[in-house]
């Protein structure tokens, strides 16, 4: 079973890393991470406030197709499956809206440069790994930093989530990424 799954997301891969086809004038399909449920954010009311840094994406995942890891040391970013934004601003909107649903005492914002709040933490976070590998595993790999009003670091975690893919594909793949930011916000939020 186990080598069944390593050939239909090697194939996946290929096809990925190749021209769209006979489609190829056409637009690619594009895609967007999993809403999180939908929760009432914190209003004035609100006790914390939480403003999240943009996160500093590797190189490699700072691009418009999403990446494979076709085996230990080769990555393909996909011609014809893209973001359909920034993989950036959706990691940081993604995180503001699953740690809203799971701090209901905080206001949880993204932080624009110059309107930082004197008495807010800050969340920081680096993303070394985010795409599919051929073994059938979404992975995510990088840290966060808990900062104080001050500047001064509270706390730093390193990340390493690996979800299984429901299905072959590209679909699957990127519900499986989702999940697994899921599961960053849940460290997020102990942490915090």
């Amino acid at each position: 079973m186990k080598a069944r799954r390593w050939i239909g997301v090697t194939l996946m891969a290929v096809r990925w890393a190749a021209p769209w086809g006979c489609s190829a004038s056409g637009t690619p399909p594009s895609a967007t991470l999993p809403a999180a449920p939908t929760a009432s954010a914190a209003g004035a009311e609100a006790r914390h406030q939480l403003p999240l840094a943009s996160p500093r994406l590797a190189h490699y995942l700072d691009v418009d197709g999403i990446v494979m890891q076709v085996d230990d040391i080769t990555l393909v970013e996909a011609r014809g499956h893209q973001w359909a934004e920034a993989l950036g601003r959706q990691l940081q909107r993604a995180l503001r809206d699953r740690l809203a649903n799971r701090l209901p005492d905080t206001r949880v914002m993204l932080d624009e440069p110059g309107s930082r709040e004197a008495q807010a933490l800050r969340l920081a976070l680096e993303i070394d790994r985010f795409q599919g590998r051929h073994d059938g595993l979404a992975v995510i790999g990088g840290r966060f930093r808990l900062y104080a009003p001050d500047g001064s670091l509270l706390a730093m975690h390193s990340l390493d989530v690996e979800t299984v893919l429901a299905a072959d594909g590209y679909p699957a793949l990127v519900r499986a990424l989702g999940r697994g930011w899921d599961s960053v916000a849940e460290r997020a939020r102990r942490s915090h």
